[in-house]
């Protein structure tokens, strides 16, 4: 389980991501991506992603969604997930809010359409309505919502002004946008996992993060100025450093696999030939393979919002 520890935030911070998740994980926005825009990853890989982000962090989620549920109050019947995913976001909130039915939001059809067949299999059918929609250009037909959960997905709006203009306008009066987001890649390697590149993981993150200034520039807004800026009112600001550490959880191994395989992808011509053949060591099936390693450990910064649109 995850561990987190909680310290209030201030709005002078930098920045996370899932592509958060997922919950709170790395998260889809209608192109496959790695670890926060790490990289080409194919939808089924995305999926699986998203999915054991949320297993692994499943306390995290669970106390978050908890501590939205406590701002939002009891009378709660309609929340939307923006940039829904695979849906451990919905179903989490769905078990916050037994009496809630969910628009699941995302601009991809098949990250959708898995979504409903979660949801029927769950026997949640009923209560999970879905569209496909890039949030940037509006939420059609939404309006009146208790609350917005907006989990790894704001940061790759174009012009995240102009979104937060839309979801306010789909927010009833005295609704909740919680707007959830992570610090790019989890941190899995000690400095030597591969003897002869010591520090790997710190360059890799460092080219990824200047691939990501290019990419996604708005990974690392300062979302409390933003959400003021639109018209909110910030009610809870929260960073909490998450971290599991041996032994670890099922699934901690293929994690990192994907992830780092997703990071390997989008850093391929952007770093030094040694450090990416250093990087196919870990990802190659040999002793050195993140899915084999005993030494792993996941580190996550997750960073929360909650702002309520004014009035009532």
């Amino acid at each position: 389980m995850a561990h987190p520890a909680s310290q209030p935030h201030s709005h002078a911070h930098s920045h996370p991501h899932a592509s958060a998740p997922h919950g709170t994980g790395p998260h889809s926005h209608g192109h496959a991506h790695g670890e926060d825009g790490a990289g080409p990853l194919p939808q089924h890989s995305l999926a699986e992603i998203l999915d054991l982000d949320a297993a692994l962090f499943a306390s995290y989620l669970t106390a978050v969604t908890g501590r939205v549920a406590c701002l939002a109050g009891s009378d709660v019947t309609h929340i939307v997930d923006l940039g829904a995913g695979t849906g451990t976001g919905t179903f989490a909130l769905l078990d916050q809010f037994p009496t809630a039915r969910v628009t699941a939001v995302d601009s991809s059809a098949e990250m959708l359409a898995g979504l409903t067949e979660a949801a029927r299999a769950r026997g949640l059918g009923d209560r999970v309505h879905t569209l496909r929609a890039d949030a940037g250009a509006g939420l059609p037909g939404v309006t009146d919502a208790d609350l917005v959960w907006a989990s790894a997905s704001l940061h790759h709006l174009d012009d995240p002004a102009a979104a937060l203009a839309g979801i306010r306008t789909a927010l009833r009066p005295g609704g909740l946008l919680a707007v959830a987001e992570l610090d790019g890649m989890p941190r899995f390697l000690p400095a030597d996992a591969v003897p002869d590149r010591p520090g790997l993981e710190t360059r890799c993150r460092e080219a990824l993060d200047a691939l990501h200034a290019e990419q996604v520039p708005h990974l690392g807004a300062d979302w409390g100025v933003l959400l003021t800026a639109a018209g909110l009112t910030v009610e809870q600001e929260r960073t909490e450093q998450l971290e599991l550490r041996a032994p670890l959880p099922e699934g901690a191994g293929r994690y990192a696999y994907l992830a780092l395989g997703g990071i390997r992808g989008a850093l391929d011509g952007r770093i030094d030939p040694a450090d990416l053949a250093a990087l196919d060591t870990l990802l190659d099936g040999g002793p050195r393979d993140v899915r084999h390693r005993d030494d792993l450990v996941v580190r996550s910064t997750r960073q929360l919002w909650v702002a309520r649109r004014p009035g009532q």
